[in-house]
């Protein structure tokens, strides 16, 4: 059984949808976007899998223990924890307010915090323990223009899963990261050409990212074919970050 955060989102319903179709049980989680979250859920049961809504504020430390008390309730188990919910505001640093840097922080990475927490005490008492995996970034690595906020939360969750890495390891809890480049949506070309341009020019594998690139990742580090892996980060951003910067 597998908890996705943040799954009303594009990335986040590409994760479930991805877990679904590999055989999982979803927990679908959403924040306040509940129509959202429910048509991702209802694909999942039109292509016969089974899926389940949990609406959870997960800035509070509370709201992540009860999701993941519900996800575990819903079929005596957890499997996987994809921890995808965040924001990712534009602004710059010189007018930002230490309020606008907490909220993000809190958003980010003290959600996946609380969640890692509470999934890996229930993981622990498990014979086949478990996986956990944050989505972080190619920016975590190297950062952009008006986004210093957001690369400071994706660099701390690269370490976030390397620390509990090592101190879940031991109790049989994986914890691994992956760090999509920039995913395709819709409109995206027309809103920003010459990003998508710069970007397709410079990705060895001439496309924008899918959903569905993140959600495989995903998968393949719950699964047993990376039972020997932990705290890494797999980078899916069609081989963008290969390239020179000099």
């Amino acid at each position: 059984m597998a908890l996705v955060t943040g799954a009303s989102g594009l990335i986040g319903g590409g994760i479930a949808r991805r877990f679904a179709r590999a055989g999982a049980a979803v927990v679908v989680h959403c924040h306040r976007n509940t129509e959202r979250a429910d048509e991702v859920a209802a694909g999942i049961g039109e292509d016969g899998g089974a899926a389940l809504v949990v609406a959870a504020d997960l800035g509070r430390e509370s709201e992540c223990r009860r999701l993941v008390e519900e996800a575990y309730a819903w079929r005596g188990r957890l499997d996987a924890l994809v921890n995808n919910a965040g924001i990712q505001p534009v602004q710059e640093l010189s007018g930002m307010t230490a309020d606008d840097w907490r909220r993000l922080q809190e958003a980010n990475v003290t959600s996946a915090f609380g969640c890692t927490q509470a999934a890996a005490e229930r993981m622990s008492g498990q014979e086949q323990g478990g996986s956990v995996t944050h989505i972080a970034s190619i920016e975590g690595h190297q950062p952009a223009p008006g986004h210093a906020h957001y690369s400071a939360s994706k660099a701390a969750l690269l370490m976030h899963a390397r620390a509990a890495a090592v101190e879940y390891g031991p109790r049989g809890v994986r914890v691994n990261s992956v760090s999509p480049g920039l995913i395709g949506h819709p409109g995206l070309a027309e809103a920003w050409p010459e990003g998508v341009e710069r970007w397709t020019r410079a990705a060895p594998l001439t496309r924008l990212g899918r959903p569905d690139d993140i959600g495989s990742a995903c998968v393949f580090l719950a699964s047993d074919a990376a039972e020997w892996i932990t705290g890494t980060d797999l980078l899916v951003d069609g081989g963008v970050s290969a390239r020179s910067t000099w």
